[in-house]
């Protein structure tokens, strides 16, 4: 009996180590993918300058008035950077769940109010430690300098380096149905039925440089630190926003938002975990309008 326990016993750790080799190996055929999509899908932003802002005050096409009707974009500054890379697309909640899965965390959103806008190709939802993190991983793995975007390299590539593109769409406007999602194609893009719900990733043409929906499909995290002063006495080569603060800047507009609430230079804020402070509704916004992408800090 003895010998038989014994071999039982050998047999079902034999069978529990296969199982957990098959799924290590499972998972590492599916982290090695995902960085091979994500190599191949980063666009190189060649350097230069630009006048980083509310441009619409020296572009004749806003007849010199300003676009925006926020005030801590007004301060328009000069502004060079290195060249870098930035992904082509949001991440989605397909490659976030490699991510958490790879690192042995819980897939994120799978209840509450945000699993009704869970879906394989649409963005992600999170706040900013979570996209931090996610460009964090991507660094160990792959040994190379990936972070999120500054505000300086999101608006630069946004506006296809620097031009007065309004939007960041094919030509710079923004026609729902031929370059930007519709409320109709929005709510039947998860199973929310919601016009607020996010677009299918890379659904309408990307900008000039090959990007697609900067801005137009959820906020998008950035790096810095938001301070509405900051354009006021940021450095003009690679600005990165204040050393310290309370909320961290986030590009772009609401999912649902149109016209001027998805400009290439509006600045909006929130603090990095999406706390409210003094509401007595909510102590959190929700996690699905914020959406990001990862830029590698390398040049040619």
């Amino acid at each position: 009996m003895k010998l038989r326990f014994t071999l039982v016993a050998l047999s079902t750790l034999s069978l529990v180590a296969c199982s957990d080799g098959q799924a290590d190996s499972k998972n590492q055929q599916a982290v090695d993918a995902l960085i091979k999509k994500t190599k191949e899908n980063l666009i190189y932003v060649k350097g230069g300058s630009f006048q980083m802002g509310d441009f619409g005050q020296i572009d004749p096409k806003a007849n010199n008035l300003p676009y925006s009707f926020y005030d801590d974009n007004k301060v328009l500054h000069e502004v060079e950077l290195d060249g870098f890379f930035i992904s082509s697309r949001q991440v989605s909640y397909a490659d976030y769940d490699v991510f958490t899965e790879a690192s042995g965390q819980p897939n994120i959103n799978n209840e509450g109010p945000e699993a009704k806008y869970r879906a394989p190709n649409v963005p992600a939802g999170v706040d900013w430690y979570q996209a931090h993190d996610y460009c964090e991983w991507l660094s160990r793995k792959t040994g190379q300098s990936f972070s999120l975007p500054t505000e300086a390299q999101w608006e630069y590539a946004a506006r296809n380096r620097g031009e007065f593109r309004p939007f960041a769409t094919d030509d710079g406007t923004l026609k729902p149905g031929v370059n930007h999602s519709t409320p109709e194609e929005r709510k039947e893009a998860t199973s929310a039925n919601d016009s607020l719900s996010p677009g299918v990733i890379a659904s309408y043409p990307p900008n000039p440089l090959g990007i697609y929906q900067m801005g137009l499909n959820g906020f998008e995290w950035v790096s810095d630190w938001y301070d509405k002063d900051y354009y006021k006495k940021s450095p003009k080569m690679n600005p990165s926003g204040p050393e310290h603060g309370l909320e961290k800047v986030r590009r772009g507009g609401e999912l649902g938002s149109e016209g001027r609430d998805l400009l290439t230079m509006n600045r909006r804020h929130a603090k990095p975990d999406l706390s409210i402070d003094n509401n007595p509704v909510l102590s959190n916004e929700p996690l699905y309008p914020n959406t990001f992408r990862c830029v590698l800090n390398e040049s040619r």
